[in-house]
């Protein structure tokens, strides 16, 4: 019995055909082509988890602020400042977690690239702060990081996760849909609602550009991720309402690569447009860089 799959809908039939939600595909997938078993993998996730939470709670830390070139301790004044937020304090908890983890990773603190260095605080800060507050276990959360790998070798099969090939939609998008359609079958949701959850975050952010001043991790990729990480959450609830994506996840992940490749080179990653390009970045670069 195989678990390939190339596309959303090929979730589905799997899902379908054996009554097993998309983690579990993912890990039965991987268990067939490395030829590890159930535990070695799991052990794994394991430990990609535990460096996940570190690096939120190194981001975070009040004693030892991590910097890099441009960016440092924006995370700690969001979380102070969370009891006061418009947004309200859980959420302002998801968000100052993913802007932690980046701003961890640009003091060259150990990260998971998930997909991506650049987005690597949004799936992190969904998964572990919406699980604390929803009680979820490491096992049920490692569950929704095998959800998250299906959807990202789905966009990765079809599109892209890098921004140097499809701007930061391919980022910061696609961890936002990863995370998005994990939060989401970790809330009980059926394959569908979790591709749709994963849709919406996409459609969300379609055309975003990848434009690093300096050419570093840092502006705007922190707080990208912060939006990010709010984007996920909301998907996620519009399609746990019974909200549908009027476009299905596999033709949102096709228009994804067709708006990447018609992208201008200067637009992805080489820090020649954008907000790379402006007065204040030339100046900041040239100073620093």
């Amino acid at each position: 019995m195989s678990y390939e799959f190339d596309h959303g809908t090929e979730l589905c039939a799997i899902s379908h055909r054996e009554n097993i939600p998309i983690s579990e595909i993912m890990l039965r997938n991987e268990m067939e082509k490395s030829g590890r078993t159930r535990e070695d993998i799991l052990s794994e996730m394991g430990s990609n988890l535990r460096v996940m939470r570190d690096s939120i709670r190194e981001g975070l830390n009040k004693e030892e602020l991590h910097h890099g070139t441009f960016v440092g301790g924006d995370a700690i004044k969001l979380m102070a400042f969370a009891g006061e937020s418009n947004m309200g304090g859980h959420m302002a908890s998801v968000i100052a977690a993913s802007m932690a983890v980046v701003e961890y990773n640009a003091s060259m603190g150990k990260i998971v690239a998930a997909p991506t260095a650049g987005a690597s605080g949004i799936l992190p800060a969904v998964l572990i702060i919406c699980g604390e507050k929803r009680g979820f276990d490491d096992e049920t959360i490692c569950r929704g990081l095998f959800t998250a790998g299906a959807i990202g070798c789905v966009i990765a099969k079809n599109a892209s996760i890098a921004g140097a090939m499809g701007g930061c939609q391919a980022e910061t998008g696609s961890a936002a849909a990863m995370a998005a359609g994990a939060l989401a079958e970790l809330c009980g949701a059926e394959v569908e609602v979790c591709l749709d959850a994963a849709a919406i975050a996409l459609k969300n952010v379609m055309g975003l550009v990848c434009d690093p001043v300096g050419g570093l991790v840092e502006c705007p990729c922190v707080k990208r991720n912060a939006i990010g990480a709010a984007n996920a959450v909301l998907s996620c609830d519009l399609a746990l309402s019974g909200i549908k994506s009027l476009i299905p996840f596999d033709e949102v992940v096709a228009a994804m690569h067709s708006v990447g490749c018609q992208m201008h080179p200067d637009l992805k990653e080489t820090a020649r447009g954008g907000l790379a390009a402006t007065p204040t970045a030339q100046r900041l670069s040239r100073g620093t860089v």
